[in-house]
């Protein structure tokens, strides 16, 4: 992986204040030379270089679609290098691949912190791997910003000052789908199938906040080791459960979808945005089906299928941001294909210039976190951040979108709520922001 670059020779002066603040851990903002020269303000800072790194799933069970996600970061980090970085410094990404298993994510975490000295954890990915060392990360005073899950548990400052959620959580994620359900769906039959950590404990927890006990026929869950989903999607169908409410990853919301068709069970599936980027799991669909001995079609079998989003859908091309992360994609990661999972990663990876260029010429670790507790520009997200000193979550709503032919299609507003019991969930009257015409923050 990366290497850091050498740190340019500077002045004594400048060298001797960046230290001494550093040592005395005067860093609850930004130091600055007397010359106002970049410095090595923090580990991980050099005069030309920020190094930041994360744990990633390159392969194993979160791998299709996921993997996609740093390159793309790594992509839009390269746009903004070329258009002079972060007050004249390159971001320099180094992601290491954690398989999706947490023991592995410990590892690549104290390489990141201890071996490599980067500035900040940047998007770990995962719910189960990322608190794994969420805690190790915290203790060595490390920004661990943007989190690539949205379990509520990110959002507790007391605890884990240092680490940031950034995409809808999945408490307000599963009011949301709960709502739409509610309404929509009223006396209807619903079954849950969701992961049974916190990304699912989360969603169903948001879902039955909205949704009347009374209508939850089934509550089925499963881990990622384990593919067979069978005994899970049988005693759906038995519950008679009409609606099925998934939060998966990506391959087990193929696996149910495969499954439920052997089984001759066919209820509308309402799901989280984190398993349903319809060239993700259409491909998923047609490569499992394949491996059976069978020929799908991953765009009829995706049809139809209810969710969520807290990005504008890669198909609105008529949207600046759109238009600005497709002509990133295209220059710097063309073999990937521009879809949900690159749209995140470059969207997440604005936020992440966002909180950098607020830090201040010289950063250190703690005025990137001050940064953000004083709250970002809602940039390409489609509702507003809560961050704040008392609040990491990040993005605070979402709206309903159905895959149709293969794309997904926004229906209706945009929702906001947040991940109390009683928080109403409302349309937004705000509107979205345009992404700058610089495409930089």
């Amino acid at each position: 992986m990366n290497k850091s670059q050498r740190v340019r020779p500077l002045a004594i002066a400048a060298t001797a204040v960046a230290a001494a603040m550093i040592a005395a851990g005067c860093s609850s903002g930004s130091s600055t030379s007397s010359s106002g020269a970049a410095t090595a303000s923090a580990p991980g800072i050099t005069a030309t270089q920020i190094l930041i790194g994360s744990h990633q799933p390159l392969t194993g069970p979160a791998a299709p679609g996921y993997s996609e996600i740093a390159p793309a970061a790594n992509a839009y980090f390269q746009y903004v290098n070329a258009h002079g970085g972060i007050y004249g410094r390159k971001i320099k990404y180094t992601y290491l691949d954690d398989g999706y298993d947490p023991s592995k994510t410990v590892s690549d975490v104290h390489q990141l912190i201890l071996q490599d000295s980067v500035y900040a954890i940047f998007n770990g990915l995962g719910t189960p791997t990322h608190l794994a060392a969420v805690s190790f990360i915290n203790s060595s005073k490390v920004p661990d910003v943007f989190v690539a899950s949205g379990c509520d548990c990110w959002n507790d400052p007391s605890k884990y000052p240092n680490t940031f959620g950034w995409q809808l959580d999945y408490i307000r994620e599963g009011k949301i789908l709960g709502a739409y359900i509610k309404k929509h769906f009223a006396g209807k039959k619903i079954g849950y199938f969701y992961q049974n950590y916190e990304f699912g404990q989360d969603g169903v927890k948001g879902l039955d906040y909205e949704i009347p006990s009374s209508q939850v026929v089934s509550r089925q869950t499963y881990v990622p080791t384990n593919v067979n989903v069978g005994p899970a999607v049988a005693a759906l169908k038995a519950s008679g459960a009409q609606v099925v409410v998934s939060f998966a990853i990506p391959a087990f919301n193929a696996l149910f979808k495969l499954t439920s068709l052997k089984l001759g069970f066919s209820p509308t599936l309402v799901a989280s945005n984190v398993g349903t980027d319809p060239l993700t799991l259409g491909g998923l669909l047609e490569a499992y089906a394949k491996q059976a001995g069978a020929t799908v079609s991953g765009n009829a079998l995706t049809q139809g299928i209810i969710t969520d989003y807290y990005l504008p859908a890669v198909g609105n091309t008529g949207n600046s941001w759109i238009a600005l992360f497709k002509k990133v994609h295209d220059t710097y990661d063309p073999k990937a294909p521009f879809d949900g999972n690159v749209l995140y990663g470059e969207a997440v990876a604005y936020a992440f210039v966002q909180a950098m260029m607020k830090a201040g010429k010289n950063p250190t670790r703690a005025a990137l976190v001050s940064a953000i507790n004083a709250g970002l520009p809602q940039g390409p997200a489609v509702a507003p951040y809560a961050y704040s000193a008392t609040n990491h979550d990040g993005v605070t709503g979402g709206y309903i979108g159905m895959i149709k032919n293969g794309a997904l299609v926004q229906q209706g507003p945009v929702y906001v709520t947040d991940a109390t019991p009683t928080g109403a969930v409302t349309a937004y009257t705000g509107s979205e922001q345009a992404a700058p015409a610089s495409g930089m923050p």
